[in-house]
């Protein structure tokens, strides 16, 4: 067997094993949700500018509160168990084929692990509060501000340990080569998270977040194998193999959320990653989809507050479709093609350059 067979062997094999764990102990996971009632006790939602979601809150009043919030659970729980469990095979049969599955290494997955843990316990955090009715916001929660020093805290500490502790401070350009930012890479690292948990918003929809997220990171492993980073590509390939095993289970209707706990660790995971495998100028066509809903947010912002009046129905722009008349299946499945196609787009610019 030559190596690139193994590897390919690795990274395939060890997602679709972690997609057979996920779907595995997802029965499990959904009797805690409903048999503790664990969703918003408290419908409705209010906008980043404070006022009444009225449009949202229109079309999604009735489904807050009777399906359970936390199903992202399913996807770093798995992602963390799966690495440890080839890990811990590694060291009680060293030198084994098993050892050679182990995709535990600090060179290239320690960091995006970390990351995923520390952020996924803070969105666990986050949906407890909500589930409890405690918190800043209606529903419950950490509220916005708190969030986004978290989460901009938690770009500051990568991008010290990228510069000072890896010493990088280079980007690659696409089709044209690599450029020296120095210092700027801290400032660039934490505008990068806070730009990739901003995105969590897609996560709006029965089954949107998990199709937007499974072609993004599945993109990711491509990259990262083919600079030979094959740990990383089996760490990116792990997620998207639980993403899909999620999938079966939020798909329209939906048995679960996702939520923080799922978003905010995934988002913070992807700017790592980008930065890993120094893709951070094609980040934005690869999450294109990510940047649309967060575009459209802003945009929908900054109309109201200088014209006094939307440009979208509702924000982000998912809902915008939905307000429409668009059924919700159709909007996330439009929307999955899109991100498709932006994801392959994407790599091949990588590629080529």
């Amino acid at each position: 067997m030559t190596l690139l067979t193994f590897n390919v062997i690795k990274v395939m094999g060890i997602s679709a094993l972690a997609s057979i764990v996920a779907f595995a102990w997802c029965p499990l996971l959904i009797d805690f949700l409903y048999k503790h009632k664990l969703w918003k006790k408290q419908a409705g939602k209010r906008a980043i500018s404070g006022e009444d979601a009225v449009v949202f809150n229109a079309l999604h009043k009735e489904r807050e509160t009777k399906v359970p919030r936390m199903g992202g659970l399913l996807i770093w729980v798995t992602t963390v168990a799966v690495i440890f469990f080839f890990y811990i095979l590694s060291l009680v049969f060293p030198g084994s084929f098993f050892a050679n599955l182990n995709f535990l290494s600090r060179s290239q997955t320690w960091l995006p692990l970390f990351t995923l843990i520390i952020a996924s316990l803070v969105g666990l955090l986050d949906d407890v509060l909500v589930v409890s009715s405690l918190g800043s916001y209606i529903g419950g929660g950490l509220s916005f501000k708190k969030r986004l020093f978290i989460v901009a805290l938690i770009g500051l500490v990568g991008g010290l340990w990228f510069y000072y502790k890896l010493g990088w401070d280079i980007i690659s350009v696409p089709l044209l080569g690599p450029m020296t930012i120095g210092i700027f890479y801290i400032p660039l690292f934490v505008i990068v998270m806070i730009a990739c948990w901003s995105g969590g918003i897609v996560d709006g929809l029965d089954g949107l977040s998990g199709g937007i997220f499974a072609s993004i990171f599945g993109a990711f492993s491509i990259i990262a194998f083919s600079q030979g980073k094959t740990d990383l590509a089996t760490f990116c390939a792990v997620i998207v193999g639980a993403l899909f095993a999620f999938l079966w289970f939020n798909i329209p209707p939906a048995r679960f959320y996702m939520t923080e706990v799922g978003s905010l660790g995934l988002a913070t995971t992807l700017s790592v990653v980008a930065f890993l495998t120094d893709s951070v100028l094609v980040l934005p066509i690869i999450a294109g989809v990510l940047v649309l809903e967060v575009g459209s947010v802003v945009l929908q912002l900054l109309s109201k507050k200088i014209r006094h009046k939307k440009i979208f129905l509702s924000s982000p722009i998912h809902h915008h479709f939905e307000a429409l008349g668009w059924p919700a299946y159709k909007v996330t499945m439009r929307f999955w093609v899109v991100g498709v196609v932006l994801a392959i787009i994407g790599v091949v610019i990588k590629l080529m350059g």
